[in-house]
């Protein structure tokens, strides 16, 4: 397999009471976009934070990708001068 390219993604988490909060960045060449996500534990539930970090996690990689594919279609649009239809 040939690599192309790298695409680093930093995921910065943050605990708070029963909330995990997660930040997914994605910097590449002018192209900056994050994504957020947060995961909260119902209080009857026991303390595993990374139960919750994986959540967080997860959701905020799903944002980011949901904002770099909507990224996608704008730049496509721009080009095309027609609606683009890109699914997950």
């Amino acid at each position: 397999m040939t690599v192309i390219d790298h695409w680093p993604v930093e995921v910065s988490l943050r605990e708070e009471d029963r909330e995990t909060r997660a930040e997914a960045r994605l910097a590449k060449d002018g192209l900056e976009i994050s994504g957020h996500g947060l995961a909260r534990r119902n209080p009857d539930d026991r303390e595993v934070t990374e139960i919750g970090e994986q959540i967080a996690a997860a959701r905020a990689l799903s944002d980011l990708a949901h904002k770099l594919l909507s990224a996608a279609a704008g730049e496509i649009e721009g080009i095309t001068h027609e609606r683009a239809r890109l699914h997950m």
